[in-house]
């Protein structure tokens, strides 16, 4: 007690526990069988009635002794003085402020999407939002002494459930479940629900609504392999990443289920009421697609009334496969938004159907992140097409295809795509899309992956380029029907007009690879917006339509990459407006009739995301500015950032950097790289060029397309086109009754039975689950016009009740079967429901109606049988016997047949069994002979290259020595001319040795580069690395030295020589690095010093070494590159091999500084046999050009 007292505060005049038996007695004394005070009925909804009130005829409305004439303001202004006083969730008897949990604030930070979260801050925001929980002490002891269940914030940034031991007024002791009492702030305590609530399927039933409850309650049911829960009127589905067979019955029971959301829908149409949408939202990865087919899948079981329904299903797979492709988080992401709308007939039989799709990722076509694939088609094509199709559409593999290959990513675990192909067939079948136009609809496709392949070269100096006539090119163009001419013409210039004049400018490189893709993706776009087209005409509305319908729609998900672009921001964008529909529809308009309507209600605060939208649809929002900049030629992807900088500086839910901008949504804040944006957002570049090559193609198709492209106004930019394509979806789902469907991703590796709760928490604030809760528990989903409510209930007066005004009828109606007076409350216009209060007086309609029904069904039935009775009597002898004699007939018939059946059958699948199994091991069997024979193949060349290397090398040296031997007998005389020329190669050696050493100098670099990324090399590689890199250095100081000695030593030589021309070394015995000739053991062969006596012999023989020298530095220049870079390859893993680089790479030092050392006295012996053939009377005195004192 002294907890509470000190809770209450001295100043306190009258205690919490008086106000609350005060608060008791009032009810106790009110009378039960009255409905709360009726407000007037304005005379328009934009004005208020005054505060004096009137009341229905004949309603005598009382209260516990207040006045009833009081104003709307001041009745309101008790019931919340009452609720303040009649304390908190555990009963605290104190003013409790409206709690809310960290992130759900509108005005709060919200973490990053793929950032830890910051735990410091989450706490101390918890203790500014928790405190008021525990101040009472009649809580503590409350809790104390039934030992219930409280959450925990722990500092390791996670909740964890305890029961109280003993509390002080600040703080208290919880003994956790894993055995350890520790102590927590009361800020940081929530109360738990009963474990008998851990499976309840609607977190608006929880007894406490909190957010760890929330998560504690949907992991639960997850581990269960419960993935539907209801929020209020939002259904939650968790991805259980795995086949649960929660769709294989069709019928719906009490748990929550995305079917039931349809049959919600459906009978609201059977109803009469306006028409429907079912909104499926969530990020990426999170199972949108494969709920959309769930509720398509419910849709066509009750509503069947034709073959169309199923055909509706059948535009799933073709849809599929054009528009969905693997990510790095989901193997089968939807890459465009699509909107199904189902039409309905007066029977509630499907009539008709319409697609609408948005947001297409035309960039995925030509570009794509390392591990994820283009859309499905593509793989599917290459791998499942007939041979005949192959042959005609010149197909190859996938990984002969650049656009394809380029990601390094051809298949899919698990995914058979020659088994989808054919389903993708039979689909385009069962639409009515012909044999010839699914040819043409090929032939696109493999044109657009043949024009990935084309290449270019570069033909002048002003980077102007000229397209290869290739394969690639040709077939390009015989799968489009146009000449070769007219689409090298189109790729590589661009036409402009001047006045009356065409300028025919050629594209520099970079802008015919632009042309190239930018063709590629408009065929693509515009192909998928004809097989979208095909199906509408299939699907089109039949003549029963009665103006019904269900739109099911599947979002673009949130998208967070670690490479975020135009795409990502187009997808986010979306969200956000769909994320703002969601808000006013369950957040912001509920309220908002709450408080038109006069209803007596206490504002929820939730997040708004108005000012996000705001920073992309104001005047001077992004998309303006991005348009803007678009427009302009010389803008730059720089200029669009710095514009965007200046314009939303101190904005909070913009943040500009050096080359990227952050943008905080609804999900969290992300990182946009501005790099491509213009670019991508310029979709007029190129399209006069390709319009008018496709409309001049032979090929019908082509033709359609570049038609279609036509249609929408050519000076629209990408942004324009998707902002235009939201509204008018938002002002569709607006003339519907929405039905939101929230999918959330359980864990961010996309296993099946993980439960990541920060990964789950981030999206349930982001979604405001927990306000829509809270508004969906004390708010009232149902509500009816007065009008409305008489024409429906009416009926069910008694029949002596006199006839009043709808207001006063309603009240009647209410009155008469005892609903609670805090279970609806009467507004201006309307009367409002507590969520399942109408089902009461449904069921009496439902029983009084029902009542009629039986006394027309005996009255009905009772002549029936009378008359049947009369024919029964003398029919029914005949009948037997005629049937019982054609029954025995008819079944021994049919037991004859079944057993040809089986018979047949069984023969049948035999033989077609045993084809398969000749055919599939014939295939494996020619298979394996391939492979073993390419492996042989190569084993065979690698041992004879090294063969026929090693013989070469040894008949070389041979010739070599006998060579010199012979120049030593008979020297030949040495010309001037001979001289000059050998010198002049000698520089041309020296100088190639540079450029090679410049070379291998980057390649160092760059390899050292490549080495820091591998921070987790173990200590004895870095050692190694470090070891080589101070030889690296060393090396090239002495060579520095030696260039320095060299130029200074010839300059003087040249000087005593008229006679000769002046040439500058550039060839030095530091310089000279190749490798010696190995054995296969690796061991460097030894070459003789002798060779070198020789060379002072003949010019003819210098010449040789000299070309010899030259030779051997490029070929083991190459080798140690080949070995080195091998060596990378094994350690970086992209390369198997059961080597060890560590000890390969000791050897390969150890042979570099064996073969420097050698070639270098080889080349001091060639050029002192040069030197001495040149002026052979002067080396006794003169200084050798190389840098040394020589005397003989």
């Amino acid at each position: 007690m002294m907890l509470f007292a000190e809770a209450m505060g001295s100043a306190s005049t009258r205690s919490s526990l008086e106000v609350m038996l005060d608060t008791i007695r009032r009810k106790d004394e009110q009378q039960k069988d009255l409905p709360p005070a009726l407000p007037t009925r304005p005379t328009s909804r934009g004005r208020l009635p005054s505060s004096r009130k009137s009341f229905p005829v004949n309603i005598a409305l009382k209260s516990d002794g207040r006045d009833m004439n009081l104003g709307l303001s001041e009745r309101r202004a008790e019931v919340k003085e009452e609720s303040f006083q009649k304390g908190g969730i555990f009963g605290c008897v104190e003013k409790v402020p409206d709690i809310r949990m960290p992130g759900l604030e509108s005005d709060g930070e919200r973490p990053e999407v793929d950032g830890p979260v910051d735990h410091k801050c989450t706490s101390s925001s918890l203790a500014i939002k928790l405190c008021g929980h525990f101040k009472s002490g009649e809580a503590i002891d409350y809790f104390l002494k039934k030992k219930l269940r409280v959450w925990c914030w722990i500092p390791a940034g996670k909740w964890e459930c305890g029961k109280i031991q003993s509390a002080s007024a600040n703080d208290a002791h919880v003994l956790m479940s894993t055995g350890n009492v520790l102590r927590f702030p009361l800020e940081n305590i929530w109360p738990a629900n009963p474990e008998v609530q851990d499976n309840e399927n609607d977190l608006a039933l929880l007894s406490y609504i909190n957010e760890p409850s929330f998560l504690h309650n949907l992991k639960y049911r997850y581990s269960q392999d419960k993935i539907y829960s209801k929020a209020g009127p939002v259904l939650v589905a968790l991805n259980p990443f795995k086949d649960l067979s929660l769709q294989a019955n069709n019928s719906v029971g009490e748990n929550p289920h995305v079917f039931a959301v349809v049959d919600q829908a459906f009978n609201e149409i059977l109803r009469g009421g306006k028409n429907q949408s079912i909104i499926i939202s969530g990020e990426s990865s999170s199972g949108k697609t494969e709920t959309a087919k769930f509720a398509m899948q419910r849709v066509v079981a009750i509503g069947s009334g034709d073959v169309i329904d199923f055909e509706v299903l059948k535009e799933n797979v073709i849809l599929e496969s054009f528009g969905n492709a693997k990510t790095l988080k989901n193997g089968n992401s939807s890459r465009f938004g699509k909107l199904n709308e189902i039409y309905f007939s007066k029977a509630g039989k499907i009539c008709g159907a319409r697609i609408k799709t948005f947001l297409l990722e035309k960039s995925r076509v030509v570009e794509r992140a390392v591990g994820e694939r283009s859309y499905h088609v593509f793989y599917q094509l290459c791998a499942g097409a007939p041979p005949c199709l192959k042959e005609k559409l010149k197909l190859k593999t996938a990984n002969e295809y650049e656009f394809l290959k380029q990601s390094r990513c051809l298949t899919i675990d698990n995914i058979d795509d020659s088994r989808e192909f054919h389903l993708l067939m039979e689909a385009l079948d069962s639409v009515h899309i012909t044999k010839d136009d699914q040819d043409s609809l090929f032939s696109m496709l493999a044109a657009v992956l043949w024009l990935g392949n084309i290449c270019f070269s570069t033909i002048t100096s002003k980077n102007q380029v000229e397209v290869n006539l290739d394969e690639a090119v040709a077939n390009a163009a015989n799968l489009l029907g146009c000449e070769v001419d007219a689409l090298v013409l189109a790729l590589s210039t661009q036409t402009t007009q001047s006045g009356n004049d065409n300028i025919v400018q050629k594209l520099t490189l970079s802008q015919v690879i632009e042309t190239r893709d930018a063709l590629a993706k408009y065929i693509y776009a515009t192909l998928f917006e004809w097989v979208v087209v095909q199906i509408n005409k299939y699907l089109q509305v039949g003549k029963n339509y009665s103006g019904s319908s269900i739109s099911i729609l599947d979002t673009c998900g949130f998208e967070v990459s670690r490479k975020n672009g135009f795409d990502q921001f187009n997808r986010n964008y979306a969200s956000e407006r769909m994320q703002q529909h969601f808000i006013n529809h369950l957040l912001k308009h509920e309220q908002e009739e709450y408080t038109l309507d006069g209803v007596d209600w206490r504002n929820i605060d939730f997040p708004d995301n108005v000012d996000c939208l705001n920073l992309f649809d104001k005047p001077q929002g992004i998309l303006s500015l991005l348009d803007e900049e678009s427009a302009c030629s010389k803008a730059t992807d720089f200029t669009l950032l710095s514009k965007l900088k200046h314009q939303f500086l101190g904005n909070p839910c913009f943040k500009g950097e050096s080359s990227s901008f952050r943008i905080c949504h609804f999900a969290g804040e992300v990182l946009y790289n501005t790099s491509g944006f213009l670019k991508n957002n310029r979709e007029i570049v190129h399209e006069d060029s390709i319009k008018k090559l496709l409309l001049s193609c032979g090929n019908r198709l082509p033709r359609v397309l570049g038609s279609l492209g036509s249609l929408t106004s050519p000076m629209q930019s990408a942004a324009t086109k998707l902002k235009d394509q939201l509204s008018e979806l938002i002002q569709l789902l607006e003339n519907t009754n929405p039905h939101f469907v929230r999918c959330i991703n359980p864990n961010s590796k996309q296993l099946a039975g993980i439960y990541e709760e920060d990964f789950v928490i981030r999206q349930l604030r982001s979604f405001s689950l927990l306000e829509v809760v809270r508004i969906a528990r004390s708010g009232y989903p149902t509500r009816m016009t007065h009008q409305q409510f008489v024409e429906r209930y009416n009926f069910l007066l008694m029949e002596n009740t006199p006839v009043m005004d709808p207001l006063s009828t309603s009240v009647a109606v209410l009155q008469q079967y005892s609903v609670p007076p805090g279970m609806f409350q009467v507004g201006y216009t309307k009367i409002f429901f507590r969520s399942g209060q109408l089902a009461m007086l449904e069921t009496a309609r439902a029983c009084t109606l029902q009542g009629i029904l039986c006394a027309q069904k005996y009255f009905r039935g009772a002549r029936a049988r009378r008359s049947f009775n009369d024919i029964k009597n003398g029919v029914t002898t005949l009948q037997s016997c005629i049937r019982a004699e054609r029954a025995r007939n008819e079944f021994h018939h049919l037991a004859r047949r079944h057993r040809a059946v089986v018979l047949i059958q069984k023969h049948v699948k035999r033989r077609v069994a045993q084809k398969a199994f000749a055919k599939q091991q014939k295939h494996i069997m020619l298979l394996q002979s391939v492979i073993r024979g390419w492996l042989a193949r190569k084993h065979f060349n690698i041992s004879r290259n090294l063969e026929m290397t090693k013989c070469n090398d040894l008949n070389l040296e041979s010739d070599l020595t006998k060579k010199l031997h012979e120049l030593e007998q008979n020297p030949p005389p040495v010309e001037h001319s001979v001289m000059v020329e050998l010198e002049s190669r000698v520089l041309k050696a020296e100088a190639e040795l540079r450029h090679k050493e410049e070379e291998n100098s980057c390649l160092r670099q760059q390899l050292q580069q490549y080495e820091m990324r591998w921070s987790d090399y173990d200590t004895k590689m870095k050692s190694l690395e470090d070891l080589w890199q101070k030889q690296m250095t060393s090396l090239q100081m002495s060579l520095a030295a030696a260039k320095r000695s060299l130029a200074t030593n010839d300059v003087a030589s040249l000087a005593g020589r008229p006679d000769l021309s002046p040439s500058y070394p550039y060839f030095d015995s530091e310089d000279a690095m190749s490798v010696e000739t190995y054995t296969t053991e690796g061991t460097p062969a030894k070459r003789s010093r002798a060779s070198g006596v020789a060379l002072n012999k003949t010019p003819e023989a210098v010449r040789n070494t000299i070309s010899h020298l030259f030779k051997e530095f490029e070929e083991r220049r190459q080798i140690f590159e080949d070995d080195a870079g091998f060596l990378v390859e094994v350690k970086s893993g992209l390369s198997v091999s059961n080597i060890n680089p560590d000890e390969e790479l000791s050897k390969l030092k150890v042979q570099f500084a064996s073969w420097k050392k050698n070639y270098r006295v080889r080349l001091r012996e060639a050029k002192a046999a040069l030197r001495k053939l040149g002026n052979p009377k002067t080396t006794k005195t003169r200084r050798k050009w190389w840098g040394n004192w020589s005397l003989k």
